[in-house]
């Protein structure tokens, strides 16, 4: 953020460094006060206040003092003190050698006392009293046009503060000494934070998780699993929506690439498996920290001051590959990072809105939190959350549950009897703030039909429209069970597959699945014989020709030819009971035949893929209504 909250005397040259004579002629209060300069640069503050105040002291109308005395208060935090100095100020603006440059000091010290304060609408209007007076030759320096900047910004933002209301989160959470950067899985039915005792260099981070009861209440919150918390910090976690991925930061550790590394573990049948260094792809010899898995866990995003970035600490990011590895890790790039730093990187289950803390982009003050669109494949420029979910403290971290409705953050308290404790909180998120549209969270079980053994097979929510992967997820081999993110208005397939099995594919609008609370998903062993509707291949009404959007179903089809060698297939086409018997049959062979043609012309022998065409004489269901006859016009894979 390019902002100027307070005048700092070497810190950050002020306006009323530009001028260099004072409104007095004692030459003992003016040595008071270059004594007090000199300890300002030797960072004396508490002298260099003495030595202003001696200045006041000999000469109550030394305005220079006084401004010089109450920056040095805001430097140091006390802002009551600062202001209670800028007043005696003030009231010697009246004198015979005030001139207006001593009220535009005066007034610079105002703007930055409210904007510390908070107190924006304040600050605007002081800055709007001063600016008028403000010399031209400070008007041109890189401090003027940076609070000019911050107040067009304040302009855009006073007046419309969103209304959230907070609320910290209710025991047998928030029990430690310190909780913060809580996550939580896409059904809201599990939060995971970091924990930490105290400050002390013994006192170190764990991961600890809890979990929603059918009442509505947390359960008393636990370490993740004793394969992840070690005798090390382990903090800073995501996991991926359905609670089967997490990527923490450990520090420290023996196989660390650098100071702060990032860590991957999988739950497989329903266990923690051991954690591993995600390796130099993803870490690097410094800082690599606060990670977030993208829903599927398909890629993921963190915050790093490695080489090659813009300034201090950048987003970057990296891809799962097919083979479970990943990628080597890639700066975001200039539309989010800055010379600054940007830090805590939340995607947001829809993979279309990364939200993220900045003081590179212009805020309030200190850390603010931005959201960046994904627009055609590329970041937009980021937007402030603006008031009050900003303010002029710092904001580090925002996590937004799929629902939309809660906002989770870390807040430290302030209560006599609390400090130094970091505390769970949330707010109702704003629908002013648009997060794209709806996810339904559901979930269910896949089995073998055979036998009803549960199956770890994949799960793929693919958009029929461009063939694109919106989410992918493995059940549980334990227990079958799977978790899936149904985006509201997407035209998309769902493929359940399983190497050695037949693939179940649906449509998810026609079917309506994403409707269906714990959804059975049986898939059948490939066996001579058996038979699976080719859904989600497309054809024109009376026409045989493959519709783009019948992409992703061929595919895939290619992949289980792939994966099982020695399976040859039969193709068959039906349709409904419009039309012609006769015509219905050559219809339906040729739409067979279109899909053989396709295999064939991706690389598949033609020798594996048999045609037939059945017209209307096997109807899946009666031709009593459109629906119905629009389920019977199908294709069909069986086993040779």
């Amino acid at each position: 953020m390019r902002s100027l909250l307070f005048c700092i005397l070497f810190l950050i040259p002020s306006y009323c460094l530009i001028a260099q004579q004072y409104s007095i002629i004692d030459g003992r209060a003016i040595r008071y006060y270059e004594e007090g300069e000199q300890l300002i640069r030797e960072r004396r503050y508490d002298e260099a206040i003495e030595k202003f105040q001696a200045a006041i002291s000999r000469e109550r109308s030394f305005l220079e003092a006084y401004v010089k005395m109450s920056q040095l208060y805001i430097t140091t935090g006390d802002l009551d003190k600062a202001q209670e100095v800028a007043d005696l100020g003030k009231a010697r603006l009246s004198g015979k050698n005030a001139k207006p440059k001593h009220a535009a000091d005066i007034g610079w010290v105002y703007t930055n006392i409210f904007l510390k304060r908070g107190e924006f609408r304040e600050a605007y209007d002081q800055f709007q009293e001063i600016d008028p007076i403000l010399e031209d030759s400070f008007k041109t320096s890189v401090y003027y046009k940076d609070m000019k900047e911050l107040m067009e910004f304040l302009n855009s933002q006073l007046g419309n503060a969103l209304s959230i209301d907070k609320e910290r989160l209710q025991s047998p959470l928030n029990e430690f000494k310190l909780q913060y950067f809580p996550v939580l899985t896409a059904d809201g039915k599990q939060i995971l934070f970091t924990k930490r005792d105290g400050i002390g260099n013994f006192d170190k981070e764990d991961i600890y998780t809890a979990f929603m009861t059918e009442s509505g209440e947390w359960t008393k919150p636990s370490s993740i699993a004793e394969t992840i918390n070690s005798p090390y910090n382990e903090g800073t976690c995501s996991v991926t929506a359905d609670g089967n991925i997490l990527i923490y930061t450990s520090c420290d550790a023996p196989d660390s690439q650098g100071s702060c590394d990032l860590y991957v573990a999988y739950k497989v049948n329903n266990k923690w498996q051991r954690p591993q260094n995600m390796g130099k792809n993803v870490n690097s010899r410094e800082w690599d920290s606060q990670p977030s898995l993208s829903a599927d866990g398909r890629v993921l995003f963190f915050s790093s001051n490695r080489k090659g970035g813009f300034g201090g600490n950048d987003i970057w990011y990296s891809v799962r590959k097919e083979d479970g590895s990943w990628s080597e890790a890639k700066n975001l790039g200039s539309v989010v990072n800055t010379q600054k730093d940007e830090i805590s990187p939340f995607m947001f289950f829809n993979n279309e809105i990364l939200f993220f803390a900045s003081n590179g982009h212009q805020g309030f003050g200190g850390m603010d939190i931005f959201l960046s669109r994904v627009k055609n494949g590329e970041f937009s420029k980021p937007e402030n959350l603006g008031l009050p979910i900003n303010d002029q403290l710092d904001q580090v971290a925002l996590f937004i549950t799929a629902q939309k409705d809660y906002a989770y953050f870390t807040e430290l308290t302030t209560q006599q009897k609390e400090n130094d404790r970091a505390l769970l909180y949330r707010f109702n998120f704003p629908q002013d703030i648009y997060l794209g549209d709806n996810l339904t969270v559901t979930g269910g079980k896949v089995f073998n039909s055979k036998t009803g053994e549960p199956i770890d097979a994949t799960l793929s929510l693919v958009s029929l429209t461009n063939d694109s992967t919106l989410y992918e997820f493995r059940a549980d081999g334990k227990t079958g069970e799977f978790m899936m993110l149904y985006p509201e208005n997407s035209i998309s397939g769902l493929y359940v597959e399983k190497k050695g099995y037949l693939p179940k594919i649906y449509n998810v609008q026609r079917d309506s699945i994403q409707n269906v609370k714990n959804m059975e998903v049986a898939l059948t062993p490939v066996a001579s014989g058996e038979e699976f509707v080719f859904e989600n291949v497309f054809f024109d009404f009376d026409k045989y020709d493959l519709k783009p959007e019948s992409l992703s179903s061929l595919r895939r089809l290619i992949k289980f030819l792939e994966e099982n060698p020695n399976v040859n297939i039969m193709i068959t086409g039906h349709t409904d009971n419009v039309g012609n018997p006769g015509y219905n049959q050559r219809l339906s062979l040729m739409r067979a035949e279109s899909v053989r043609d396709f295999l064939i012309k991706e690389g598949v022998h033609e020798g594996r893929a048999a045609v037939e065409g059945k017209g209307d004489r096997e109807p899946m269901v009666p031709n009593t209504n459109a629906r119905n006859q629009a389920l019977n016009r199908r294709i069909t894979i069986t086993i040779l």
